[in-house]
């Protein structure tokens, strides 16, 4: 075996321009597809930072039921039990209670159903970042009597900071629930819908509000990364109380995963196209070489070589070419594809614009997993060893008076 190898990487070099224009096709395949996926999950995992870090966090822990219901008696109390699950999870880097509800909210002759979300001031915001988010006034501190506004909101009630917020609705089991309260300052939320809804309040202020003293609708909690999600909410769902729910971001945001899904189907649809092309290049060159060798493969099988031997050495030939061009297509992909990592391309203009009243940062973000590398080589050099078919049959099928007559 380990002659027909030498044998095959010799023959390879004989025909140098051969080899580097058919090895070049691989090669060319394996960064141009590379880059098309790495822009497009660097972009998708752009977007799930962003919802992650805006609203929903990696996980959260609900009453059962609370999600598709959610009601201020669907809430559970904080007690050690739970504290201790989290705290001993070393994958945990935050958690956060909050208190959600709905009522409505009132300035004058103003009036509008609004969502209403008791935080924790610092740990909330070392998740959701609202003091980055800050456009007029000062953000909430512990235990402050106060509350944060989305702008679109505060413009359309007519509030600005330091004017009051009249809040009315039901609290805890069907208590009256009714208060006045300082507008501290005002945010700018990067999702529209919370823009127009949201108002921050201090998590403690907002359970004497709807009578719910200790109870919260949630726990927010943050991992060290993304891969770590699905081992950490299954350690949660064995540990915790059996009367709660745990539920990742995926699970929350089912939408934003279908839109995902929608977009690699149609950018599948591209690459494949790519790889169409990559691959008639690559046939027509084994054709030509096959065409070339007609009457060295006469000649050899004439003096002695028998078929399949000359049929391996032509298929590790083919094999080769498939290698090298990958090798080489993921070695000079790394380097481009970690410029582009470290230096994203700035969007500018209306397109930044838009992305910034999104909620994205105004950048095209690439990523740098080792899978995307990996499995455009594979398929790059699994079309190569699929046109290795070819050789094989035509050189199955050659007849040496033929051949030496070519």
């Amino acid at each position: 075996m380990a002659q027909f190898v030498k044998l095959a990487w010799r023959n390879l070099w004989r025909n140098k321009r051969r080899t580097i224009i058919t090895s070049a096709s691989v090669f060319f395949g394996v960064v141009l597809s590379s880059f098309m996926r790495s822009m497009q999950e660097g972009s998708y995992d752009q977007y799930i930072r962003a919802i992650v870090n805006s609203y929903t966090s990696h996980i959260q822990i609900h009453k059962k039921g609370y999600w598709n219901d959610k009601i201020i008696n669907n809430s559970f109390e904080l007690n050690k039990t739970i504290e201790s699950v989290l705290d001993k999870n070393s994958h945990i880097t935050l958690y956060t209670p909050r208190f959600e509800t709905f009522c409505l909210a009132s300035s004058e002759d103003y009036t509008k159903g609004v969502m209403i979300m008791g935080v924790n001031p610092e740990k909330e915001d070392k998740i959701t970042n609202i003091s980055g988010k800050m456009r007029l006034g000062s953000y909430l501190k512990s235990g402050d009597e106060g509350v944060v506004l989305g702008s679109v909101l505060a413009k359309f009630l007519k509030l600005s900071v330091n004017d009051t917020l009249v809040l009315i609705g039901q609290g805890y089991h069907g208590t009256s629930a009714a208060g006045k309260f300082l507008v501290r300052g005002i945010i700018k939320h990067p999702s529209p819908e919370l823009d127009r809804t949201l108002v921050v309040m201090d998590i403690g202020k907002c359970q004497e509000l709807f009578s719910a003293p200790g109870l919260l609708t949630s726990m927010a909690i943050m991992v060290h990364d993304n891969k770590e999600v699905a081992e950490t909410k299954d350690v949660l769902l064995r540990n915790l109380p059996t009367d709660l729910e745990v539920m990742d971001w995926e699970e929350m945001n089912e939408l934003l995963m279908k839109q995902i899904e929608s977009d690699r189907g149609s950018a599948v649809i591209i690459v494949d196209l790519l790889y169409l092309i990559i691959a008639f290049g690559i046939f027509g060159t084994i054709v030509m070489m096959m065409a070339e060798r007609q009457k060295e493969f006469g000649v050899v099988m004439a003096v002695g070589m028998q078929k399949h031997k000359l049929i391996l050495v032509v298929l590790l030939e083919t094999v080769f070419i498939g290698m090298v061009g990958a090798i080489t297509g993921i070695i000079a992909s790394i380097p481009v594809l970690g410029y582009y990592y470290y230096h994203p391309i700035p969007f500018t203009g209306q397109a930044a614009e838009m992305m910034l009243e999104m909620g994205f940062d105004p950048v095209m973000f690439f990523s740098l997993d080792p899978l995307i590398f990996l499995k455009q080589a594979l398929i790059v050099f699994l079309f190569t060893l699929a046109i290795g078919i070819y050789p094989v049959f035509n050189i199955w099928n050659l007849k040496i008076t033929n051949a030496l007559h070519n």
